[in-house]
């Protein structure tokens, strides 16, 4: 989020998390084991219950540690797309063109920066045909004009975030 004062990001507050915590995010950055039980047998490498891990999980979802846990998929194979989108949110209206935004199903997630262009954030449709029709509708809920960025190459990257 963008600290209004100073036009700068303000830094996130730190989430207190414990030993365990800390476990389970940093084993499952890596991914869950392919098998018809894998939170069952990521729970026994971390020496916990299935229970526990998902009791977890949804907490640190809950407390928005996380904000999003799932697998991640390659869209286009099924006839979807991914957008990279951008627009310039007024000062005095950044929190509610997030709002606005954000209020989306397609909106995977967003991110506020010092540029002229100081919201991001990612279009996930079903169809690709999709993608203007809702942009369209995003643009005109949040009263903002939003310059799409469509992927045309991926990139593995493989981020590991160690908390």
């Amino acid at each position: 989020m963008t600290d209004l004062s100073t036009g700068r990001d303000a830094p996130a507050a730190i989430p207190t998390l414990d030993t365990l915590d800390r476990q389970i995010v940093n084993t499952l950055q890596r991914g869950l084991p392919l098998t018809p039980r894998p939170y069952a047998d990521a729970a026994a490498a971390l020496d916990i219950s299935e229970a526990t891990l998902i009791a977890r999980l949804r907490a640190l979802l809950a407390r928005g540690v996380l904000t999003r846990f799932g697998p991640m998929f390659q869209i286009e194979r099924a006839g979807g797309q991914f957008v990279l989108c951008a627009c310039h949110a007024p000062s005095d209206r950044l929190d509610a063109v997030i709002a606005a935004i954000n209020a989306f199903p397609e909106v995977a997630h967003h991110y506020a920066r010092t540029h002229h262009l100081n919201l991001w954030f990612v279009l996930a449709v079903s169809h690709a045909d999709d993608v203007p029709a809702v942009l369209a509708r995003v643009a005109a809920s949040a009263a903002v004009e939003i310059l799409p960025f469509p992927k045309e190459r991926e990139f593995f990257v493989n981020l590991y975030l160690p908390v």
